[in-house]
């Protein structure tokens, strides 16, 4: 790829189901997902530029807009003819949807985990939150104290003691100093706000979606994304097939799996 190499896992055969992290992770998340569904499935989970094992050039766009361009490419790499089945996590959301908006056809089903592809401008506590973040005290905590992995994740899980020491160092490890923290995960923070416009544009896009059968898996225990942003997607698509996950929070194909991989295989 032009920007740098990216890194993918690709297991299993059958029909094809892609999986889009978000952030702070890497394909390293879906590891439960993808021992569960290679059996019977082709599974494909890549790490976005920055990411896991993927490069981190100095000069790439590592707002979402970049990552939705590559992610494209991605797929005319990847993907092939055949229809495919996408999964979405937090930001893996609005970088997989442009792709999917922009080519309906090649999808087969649309699962969203606690995700969302709009405009944070109307919510007053999810505006407040973004740009807390983004600013000097953000850049500092994103960059110094890895706030990103050392304290937002903990607390978006349901129950904190789901993350082991394991675990996290694998999240940790990656982003090793302050230079890939603020270039990677604080671009990122800052695209909270700062593509407003890209989100806007894509909810004007949703109508698209509809009639492809649409699931959504919600840990209901998300101090990220709360209730509000699961019911905004409920409201839009009332035929989606809901899974609340009570004890999970915002990673619930890491804290409960067996519940996650029970809802897709009913519907990948």
């Amino acid at each position: 790829m032009a920007d740098g190499m990216l890194h993918y896992v690709d297991e299993g055969e059958g029909p094809s189901v892609v999986l889009v992290h978000g952030t702070p992770t890497w394909a390293f998340e879906w590891r439960h997902v993808i021992a569960g569904l290679r059996d019977t499935r082709r599974v494909v989970a890549l790490d976005h530029l920055g990411f896991g094992l993927s490069e981190r050039p100095a000069s790439a766009d590592y707002r979402p807009e970049g990552h939705a361009a590559r992610f494209a490419t991605f797929m005319d790499h990847v993907a092939g003819a055949a229809p495919v089945s996408l999964v979405v996590h937090d930001f893996g959301g609005p970088i997989a949807l442009a792709w999917a908006l922009a080519n309906r056809q090649r999808v087969r089903t649309l699962t969203v985990i606690n995700s969302w592809m709009w405009s944070f401008a109307d919510d007053p506590v999810m505006r407040r939150r973004a740009a807390m973040v983004d600013g000097a005290v953000g850049r500092f905590l994103y960059r110094y104290a890895n706030a990103s992995q050392r304290l937002i994740m903990p607390s978006a899980y349901g129950d904190r003691r789901r993350l082991t020491r394991a675990i996290h160092r694998q999240y940790l490890e990656v982003f090793p100093d302050p230079e890939s923290r603020e270039r990677v995960l604080f671009a990122l923070a800052r695209a909270l706000r700062g593509s407003s416009a890209f989100y806007a544009g894509l909810w004007a896009q949703r109508d698209r979606l509809r009639g492809l059968p649409l699931s959504i898996i919600w840990g209901m225990r998300d101090t990220a994304f709360g209730p509000a942003i699961l019911e905004r997607w409920t409201d839009a698509f009332p035929q989606a097939r809901v899974t609340r996950i009570g004890d999970a929070g915002h990673w619930p194909h890491e804290e409960l799996p067996e519940l996650v991989l029970a809802a897709l295989r009913r519907t990948v």
